[in-house]
């Protein structure tokens, strides 16, 4: 009997290529990305509940935090005509064209309902930004996942159904942290209560990626992704934790609202890592490709043969009567 064939690269080399993306930037773009969207949502919420020191801090938050994504943005491109470059078409398959306008919209939004919260002037343009901010939040918060997981990075790729619940339980627990933080304690209940919905999403997202990866799973438990990852997962748990129990108490609420923005950040930053190891390895490239080869071929027509050794194509012997087949169907010329 001849034992199976174990996987191996040629020299042991990685099939694709690790993203070139670099850190910090990145994962601050993913970070301050999704404070700013899930902010706005808080901001529009507070507003139309009467709490004007929590609509004002989230406010900010969103402003400040899509000001920021977008420096790391442009920090990671090299230029800044690199960003305007892709304004050049609208693109709707692609993520990142997508993205760029999203950000150009929103940013100036984000922007004009800080300015008029903090000013005073001109509220009508100031309620309508905020409800366009509040519209746009969020596809601001949840396009970055999307951005991620349509690379050919494994690690991102094949968790592509959790990841936009992964980022955007984050993102809310992030922007119920800063409402925590700098609110006055009497108008932050909707902050608490959208910190704590947005971390139960997030770890209920994250065990249902692990269960349904399964051995896949593997980059996001290893090394440096595993550590950071975890701290993320135990800040969260804290700082929801924290969020229920210190209604009466500022800085119970402080501190709750700072582990949860620590352990988004961790979150990001723990999710880009696992994507780099996982272009190193080339196993976790080929073995979920071939055992997507052979549940297709497991599922597939007749004509496909899941033991011919070649992944599930058609046999040799078939493959002869099939190229017959097209020499007797195709016309002479």
């Amino acid at each position: 009997m001849v034992p199976p064939a174990e996987f191996r690269s040629y020299y042991g080399r990685p099939i694709i290529k690790e993203p070139v993306w670099k850190e910090p930037d990145v994962p601050g773009y993913l970070f301050f990305g999704g404070l700013a969207g899930a902010s706005s949502v808080l901001a529009a919420a507070a507003q139309l509940t009467g709490r004007p020191g929590l609509a004002r801090a989230a406010k900010a938050a969103a402003f400040g935090g899509i000001t920021a994504s977008t420096v790391f943005l442009i920090n990671d491109l090299g230029r800044p005509a690199r960003f305007h470059h892709m304004l050049r078409v609208f693109k709707l398959s692609s993520p990142m064209s997508v993205g760029s306008w999203l950000l150009s919209v929103y940013g100036p939004a984000a922007g004009a309902a800080a300015l008029s919260d903090v000013t005073g002037l001109l509220p009508t343009a100031g309620v309508a930004a905020t409800a366009g901010a509040a519209l746009l939040g969020p596809a601001v918060t949840t396009y970055t996942a999307v951005l991620l997981c349509d690379t050919a990075v494994p690690a991102w790729h094949e968790a592509h159904r959790e990841m936009p619940y992964v980022f955007a339980g984050s993102a809310a627990s992030a922007a119920g942290g800063f409402g925590l933080l700098a609110a006055p304690r009497g108008e932050s209940e909707p902050a608490r209560r959208l910190a704590i919905l947005g971390a139960a999403v997030e770890l209920t997202a994250k065990k249902l990626l692990e269960r349904r990866l399964g051995p896949r799973v593997e980059p996001y438990q290893t090394g440096r992704a595993d550590a950071l990852l975890r701290a993320g997962e135990i800040l969260t748990a804290g700082g929801l934790a924290g969020a229920g129990l210190s209604r009466r108490s500022r800085a119970g609420s402080a501190v709750s609202g700072l582990a949860l923005l620590a352990a988004s950040a961790l979150t990001r930053l723990g999710i880009f890592e696992a994507g780099r190891i996982s272009a190193r390895y080339p196993d976790f490239t080929v073995v979920p490709q071939r055992e997507r080869v052979r549940a297709r071929a497991a599922s597939g027509p007749p004509e496909l043969d899941p033991d011919s050794g070649d992944g599930g194509r058609l046999g040799r012997g078939r493959w002869a009567e099939r190229a017959r087949q097209l020499r007797l169907a195709w016309p002479a010329r």
